[in-house]
């Protein structure tokens, strides 16, 4: 028996699937934790497949790495984005699906390795990859900078709704006056699908493949795991990395099925474009050498440095001596207007959430797509088709994103019970666990 097959063996099984619903995202990591520790999951070679309309997989940008084996400390310091990451550094997840709606680009499609490490210089997380998602945090590193480095497959497919993939000659996955701003130059993010038949398998019925084989280093071989290397993916080769791991967690935010923006709703439009253009990310061209991109990070990180010193200054007092003080540093010189606009319209703005806001305004916009009741009906065919083909995980974990405005309030139970239906069309009885519900009643 394989060393693989022999730890498969020795894993306990639950008698019902499990199914944690939980209201903020990283609210699941600790039932994951607790999985591990009572050996349901293996403590690594975890995959975790994770149906949403953010891939969550930021780091908390001034952590201590190794906060990772602490873990009340940890689940302390984590958000909704970020909480995915410190469990790969923790060694538990070395492959991670991100399935994603047609509204969701931040990452391009296909598989990437890379690596995850704790930067020496820093003390923090971080990791290799050059895709622009890491890149505008000021995550990248150079390989050689990474302690104890753990090497994560992160595989990006995009799930064609129901509908769009059995409409007749809809080879493309968005029309061109809808597709979202994609993570590439303009002349790289124009990748076509394969334009096969959807009826011809599940890696063509609702899962899109992507032909790019975009090497992000100029000289780059694809395969070193300190180069980040783009290739196509089917569903075929998720099928056979998740029976090749010892297990697997399934993760389902319900935003995957409709999603807002909810700054939008918190700033004129105005207003917002103004936090576009502060916290604009410049994407770096092709060709670059590592100095480049280093160069590059260093130049992001001192911008948000500046933006959030900037806005912390502004919740001590926001008189205009101030606003003109910050405005004077290059690139800031739109504070003005905005904090008049702000002032205008309320007593006392909340500046440190108008820094969280612009943290979102990079190189592309948080998705923002409030699905109609039919469009929904057709993600949640598209769900079943995709896991009836995957082996059943060992549990499963959701989120409802509706107390921060995510997932529409009005549309939440409707998706979650069509959720869990699909689940126990699947899987027969579950052992459900209303987390959400249960502090709701607490409180």
């Amino acid at each position: 028996m394989s060393e693989s097959g022999g730890q498969r063996a020795r894993l306990r099984r639950y008698p019902e699937l499990p199914v944690w619903v939980v209201e903020d995202h990283q609210e699941v990591l600790p039932y994951i934790y607790r999985a591990i520790g009572s050996k349901h999951l293996p403590a690594s070679n975890i995959s975790f497949v994770h149906f949403d309309s953010h891939p969550d997989l930021l780091i908390p940008v001034d952590m201590p790495a190794d906060t990772v084996f602490d873990k009340e400390t940890l689940f302390g310091e984590l958000s909704i984005e970020n909480w995915i990451m410190p469990a790969v550094y923790a060694g538990h997840f070395s492959h991670v699906v991100w399935l994603h709606p047609t509204w969701a680009q931040q990452i391009r499609e296909g598989r990437h390795h890379f690596l995850v490490g704790k930067d020496t210089s820093t003390t923090t997380i971080r990791v290799t990859s050059t895709d622009h998602y890491f890149l505008s945090d000021g995550l990248y590193v150079t390989e050689d900078l990474l302690e104890n480095p753990k090497p994560l497959q992160l595989d990006v497919i995009m799930v064609k709704s129901y509908k769009l993939c059995h409409s007749q000659g809809e080879n493309d996955v968005v029309s061109s006056a809808k597709k979202p701003k994609l993570a590439l130059e303009d002349s790289q993010n124009t990748a076509s699908t394969n334009g096969d038949s959807c009826s011809e398998g599940l890696e063509k019925d609702t899962v899109t493949q992507r032909r790019d084989h975009t090497c992000l280093q100029p000289s780059c071989s694809c395969s070193s795991e300190s180069q980040e290397c783009q290739t196509a993916v089917s569903t075929g080769e998720i099928l056979e990395s998740l029976e090749k791991r010892d297990a697997f967690v399934l993760d389902i935010d319900l935003d995957f099925f409709s999603v807002k923006n909810p700054f939008k709703e918190m700033f004129t439009q105005e207003e917002y474009k103004i936090l576009q253009e502060l916290y604009q990310f410049k994407k770096p061209g092709s060709n670059l050498t590592e100095e480049d991109l280093v160069d590059c990070v260093d130049n992001r990180i001192h911008q948000l440095e500046d933006l959030e010193a900037a806005f912390a200054d502004l919740c001590d007092g926001d008189n205009e001596e101030t606003v003109q003080k910050w405005a004077s540093n290059p690139g800031m010189e739109l504070l003005v207007p905005l904090v008049q606009s702000l002032k205008k319209r309320m007593e006392a703005p909340d500046y440190e959430m108008v820094h969280q806001a612009g943290l979102t305004c990079d190189y592309s916009e948080l998705p923002h797509h409030i699905s109609t009741e039919q469009e929904i009906e057709h993600l949640i065919q598209s769900l079943h088709n995709v896991l009836k083909n995957l082996p059943k995980p060992t549990l499963v974990t959701i989120a409802r994103s509706s107390l921060d405005d995510y997932c529409p309030s009005e549309q939440v139970e409707t998706i979650q019970e069509k959720v869990l239906s699909v689940l126990r069309s699947l899987y027969g009885t579950l052992d459900i666990h209303l987390v959400y519900s249960a502090e709701s009643t607490a409180s």
